[in-house]
């Protein structure tokens, strides 16, 4: 069977995104340069809300902000009776810039929800099948009847995570996960990173294909997206001196190598974290979306396939969400977070996009603070609307 890219090839190609002015994509350049600048600021001063961010946004196929700020690497570690990173010379630092990649944690979720609607359309996957369908050794999900559309709506009943960075091997961590019951009432929204790694299993035993060769063949290779992949991503922004009692893993300074400890324990490839992008391969990716799953000549989802994505309660994409979106959202816009400080947002309504990707959690993590990512999409909105 040909690929979905294959498929699509012989359709109109649809505009690649290009550079331009804010007046040139149909934004206020007074707003965009609020946005810049209150980014920047994100990162200033002895205790930023991140060491650095990047900012990619646009509207239609044109980006009209392209901007980095402060650090990739800014501490050698954390000293926990300081409360304080412990900082690089100025010469030993590694400056963030636009093309620098991140760790992108939860929002490698929102490629496996893609991987996942690509075989609903091709028909090898059934939205309302149960997984015990298609693993029955996942005795527990099989026996509760957990389908494959509560994992992608995060209505399957499943807690939040498990502790598989305490297993002693894969076979362990493999026997946990297919022991695991539903704990919570099955159609009721709870956010879980189990529900993604259920997803890759069930995909990786349709397909016999590992999850990154998924992504890699099915969405970044046709839309271009070289600099997105699970890693080790030697050149990746850093994150955190993870350490005991404060993490669940003793690891010290990461940069490369995923933050999430589930996906470490793993190996890196996992339904809900291990992916690293960086701010223009997302913007592809979001442009892609809007376009109705096209981007330049190929293809990776059809129209409506992508319309079932991101119509409510979305699959894989939060819809409409204030606390992250601030005032784009309302309207349909979709998106998500990642642990590490990541984010995007697409909003179909206006065909905008905004991208901003930052480091919280270097040198280490603190209670999740998402007003910075709602004031910028809120700033994108008045770009688009005005004030």
């Amino acid at each position: 069977m040909p690929s979905l890219a294959e498929r699509g090839g012989a359709a109109l190609s649809t505009p690649r995104l290009r550079s331009g002015t804010p007046e040139r994509a149909g934004l206020d350049p007074v707003e965009t340069g609020r946005l810049v600048d209150e980014v920047r600021a994100l990162t200033a001063g002895d205790r930023p809300w991140a060491a650095g961010a990047v900012v990619v946004a646009g509207r239609g196929p044109v980006v009209a902000v392209a901007e980095a700020a402060g650090w990739a690497v800014r501490y050698a570690a954390y000293d926990p009776q300081r409360d304080a990173g412990v900082e690089l010379p100025v010469t030993a630092r590694v400056p963030m810039t636009v093309d620098t990649p991140f760790d992108l944690a939860s929002l490698t979720k929102l490629f496996t929800a893609v991987a996942a609607v690509q075989q609903i359309e091709r028909g090898t996957l059934g939205i309302d099948a149960q997984v015990g369908a298609y693993l029955p050794e996942f005795r527990a999900a099989a026996r509760h009847g957990v389908t494959v559309r509560q994992l992608l709506t995060h209505t399957s009943g499943l807690r939040p995570d498990l502790p598989l960075y305490d297993c002693a091997d894969d076979t362990e961590r493999l026997a946990l996960l297919r022991a695991e019951p539903p704990t919570g009432e099955p159609g009721v929204y709870r956010y879980s990173d189990l529900n993604m790694l259920l997803l890759q299993y069930v995909l990786e035993r349709i397909t016999g294909r590992t999850l990154d060769v998924l992504v890699r063949d099915g969405i970044t290779r046709p839309l271009g997206m070289t600099a997105t992949g699970f890693g080790p991503c030697p050149g990746a922004a850093a994150t955190e001196d993870q350490r005991r009692p404060w993490a669940k893993a003793d690891r010290g300074m990461l940069r490369g190598v995923v933050h999430d400890e589930n996906a470490w324990a793993l190996g890196g490839v996992a339904g809900h974290a291990g992916l690293f992008s960086t701010g223009p391969d997302l913007a592809v990716f979001c442009r892609a979306l809007l376009a109705g799953g096209a981007y330049g000549p190929a293809r990776i989802l059809g129209p409506d396939f992508v319309e079932l994505l991101l119509t409510p309660p979305g699959l894989g994409f939060a819809l409409d969400q204030p606390w992250f979106m601030g005032a784009l959202a309302g309207r349909g816009a979709a998106g998500h977070t990642g642990f590490t400080g990541t984010s995007l947002v697409l909003d179909p309504a206006t065909d905008t996009f905004l991208v901003l990707l930052a480091n919280t959690v270097h040198p280490r993590r603190r209670p999740p603070d998402s007003a910075p990512r709602a004031a910028a999409g809120s700033r994108m909105a008045r770009a688009v609307w005005g004030p």
